[in-house]
């Protein structure tokens, strides 16, 4: 049975440009060295006809011998023949070689990033990514291609000169020592260019990245009126990329003009040195058109040279970028002792570059423990947050980026002092890790495809499951508004959804993956206070008796939480219920009044009416803050009229670890 190609694509060698496309060559010796051949042998082919012509002229044309003629006609059309098959097979042989090499790329590139993980935006720009994935991978593939018609043009260019040779001696060294001279001089301006086209693909992605900042933060940018000033920047660096451009073009057009100018001097030169020895009866007349159709065909060769140098010096450039990308290494990070004031406090170390073929993998830790087999706390000692097992824990935060750190230790995408049960977080193997815990990122990605797969990832789920996850998501009316259900097809990032519908969709895949540890960041921020409070309901259900962190500063998801962390600056101030902590801790309710009076101000700058969910007044998104007491009034009395009806059990009245000052 046929077994399908495999998709690995070798270890790339890392120690230059041209070791990175050396290797490229070597990963297809097969192909390159039949597509050498067949170059070779279309060059030499294109030599052909100008011999077979010289003889139907001396031999058929001029004594005029029919047969003679007839013969040499048919052997030039059966060498036009051949010739034309070679050319087909070449290109496609070519082709094949350009596709290995763009798309062997492109698997080292997307498998790096990967590797990378959460090092990649901190170590690399993403216009740069999207520029190496754009435009480098294409000039690279194309660059490749020089090892048909360049070996060929080498083969031809010598072939030329021996078949001159047996004409003229003058004739062949004007041809052996004109083609270097033309190469000589077309050199600095492939130096030029080289120059050029590295500023410009700099610029590039620099620019990239400018324009995808600009598109991401729209809504933000207009609500600050900061529009017009990023779109002035993207502006100017739009002139400073078209000047570069400019430079480029200008090499370009100078080196293509001597592709085709120069080899058109030289074979006018030569067939006027060739007429005037016909002139004077040197060589034959059939020797003339041998001589003209010589050098009209050393057109080709020489042109290739051009070419293979223009192809050549861009690969250079574009093959330095991807080198310096995977010379990136994973930060790599163990944990410190816990001392003074910073207790736990991470050293990172810095990573050793790269260098050489096939390295030990960086990043890997000497003394490795396997995870707890049972459910474990993650305490992150920075910190002094717990994840309890069987718990849904709240983390609020007077600043979410403090929040979002925390998350990136306890799911290992940061370095840390973590603790997985009793073992030292990092020094579980990763595929442990990612196989118990999820982060689920409010920004994580959404890929083109049917819905279905959006939500269910590599794992198959039936239709119950899917319907389970997108009701816990308060997400059916999406399923239910689209065309086709589970099968409608979404965009790349989900951009034919809103906002508020694409985090419904990420939650859903959340809890349809199922975790033994869920980490969530801010999974209602974008939703009204209605389908927040449902969502809010939903995750508490669908994570029953399941380890679950959620970073916010809704009431409305709080009031969920069995226990909340109140982080300041960094670190655990209070823990215990959302209404013990609003009734007891100024600093907490301030926090929680203060995001519900930020959603009031926008929706009263809107003319909208807030709207009321339950005892709360809340705006688009968060309850107002004339409401803030009765909810903690509301949520004392709730719990204190109904017994414990929710699948998790609450942990006991008083909190769970000493305040911390």
């Amino acid at each position: 049975m046929a077994t399908a190609p495999s998709t690995d694509p070798g270890v790339p060698d890392r120690r230059g440009p041209a070791r990175y496309l050396w290797w490229l060559v070597t990963a297809q010796p097969k192909r390159v060295a039949l597509g050498a051949l067949l170059g070779s042998a279309w060059m030499v082919g294109l030599t052909l006809p100008p011999y077979v012509l010289s003889r139907a002229i001396d031999d058929g044309l001029r004594p005029g011998d029919q047969s003679a003629l007839i013969g040499w006609t048919a052997a030039l059309f059966g060498v036009g023949v051949l010739d034309a098959w070679l050319g087909i097979m070449r290109h496609r042989t070519m082709t094949r070689i350009r596709l290995d090499a763009y798309f062997r790329t492109v698997r080292v590139v997307m498998a790096h990033a990967t590797r990378l993980g959460a090092a990649l935006p901190r170590r690399v720009s993403a216009g740069e990514v999207v520029t190496i994935g754009h435009s480098d991978v294409g000039v690279i593939g194309s660059t490749l291609t020089v090892t048909g018609p360049g070996v060929g043009a080498v083969i031809a260019y010598f072939l030329v000169a021996v078949l001159l040779l047996s004409f003229s001696v003058l004739l062949a060294i004007v041809v052996l020592l004109g083609v270097p001279l033309l190469a000589l001089f077309v050199g600095p301006f492939l130096g030029r260019l080289q120059g050029a086209e590295t500023a410009y693909r700099e610029r590039q992605g620099a620019l990239a990245d400018v324009l995808g900042d600009l598109a991401a933060g729209l809504r933000v940018l207009n609500g600050l009126g900061g529009k017009q000033v990023f779109a002035a920047r993207y502006r100017a660096g739009s002139r400073e990329l078209r000047a570069e451009g400019h430079r480029v073009g200008s090499s370009m057009s100078w080196i293509q003009a001597f592709g085709i100018g120069l080899p058109s001097v030289f074979l006018a030169a030569v067939t006027w040195l060739a007429a005037r020895m016909a002139a004077q009866g040197t060589i034959t007349v059939g020797e003339l058109v041998a001589v003209y159709g010589y050098v009209a065909v050393l057109v080709v060769p020489v042109s290739s040279f051009i070419e293979s140098g223009y192809d050549i010096s861009r690969g250079l450039v574009s093959a330095r970028r991807v080198v310096d990308f995977l010379g990136l290494e994973p930060e790599t990070w163990s944990a410190a002792p816990t001392s003074g004031a910073k207790s736990g406090a991470a050293m990172l170390d810095a990573s050793r570059a790269a260098s050489g073929v096939g390295e030990r993998e960086p990043g890997v830790r000497e003394n490795t423990a396997d995870a707890p087999e049972a459910p474990a706390v993650l305490h992150d000692r920075l910190s002094g947050v717990k994840v309890e097992p069987g718990f849904l824990t709240a983390l609020a935060s007077t600043r979410a980026s403090e929040a979002m750190e925390v998350v990136d230790r306890l799911g290992r995408f940061a370095p840390g002092p973590v603790t997985w049960g009793s073992v030292p977080l990092d020094a579980v193997p990763l595929e442990q890790v990612r196989a118990r815990i999820l982060v689920a990122d409010n920004e994580a990605a959404l890929f083109a495809g049917a819905l279905r797969a959006a939500l269910s990832g590599r794992l198959d789920r039936d239709e119950h499951a899917l319907t389970r996850a997108v009701e816990a998501a308060a997400a059916h009316d999406i399923v239910r508004g689209l065309p086709g259900g589970f099968d409608a097809r979404l965009d790349a990032h989900g951009h034919n959804l809103s906002g508020g519908q694409r985090q419904r969709i990420r939650l859903a895949r959340a809890l349809l993956a199922d975790p033994e540890v869920l980490l969530a960041v801010e999974p209602t921020s974008a939703v009204d206070a209605h389908t927040e409070a449902k969502m809010a309901a939903g995750l508490r259900a669908a994570r029953a008796e399941r380890t679950t962190l959620v970073t916010t500063t809704s009431p409305l998801v709080l009031d969920q939480a069995d226990v909340v962390y109140h982080l300041v600056d960094g670190r655990v101030t209070t823990v215990g219920r959302h209404a013990d902590l609003l009734s007891s801790h100024p600093g907490y309710r301030r926090l929680v009044s203060r995001d519900t009076e930020e959603a009031a101000t926008a929706e009263a700058a809107e003319g909208r009416e807030p709207t009321k969910v339950g005892a709360v007044t809340a705006s688009n998104e968060r309850p107002a803050t004339d409401a803030t007491e009765e909810a903690a009034k509301a949520a004392d009395a709730d719990e204190q009229a109904r017994p414990d009806d929710r699948k998790n059990s609450r942990p006991d009245p008083e909190p769970t670890h000493e305040t911390l000052r």
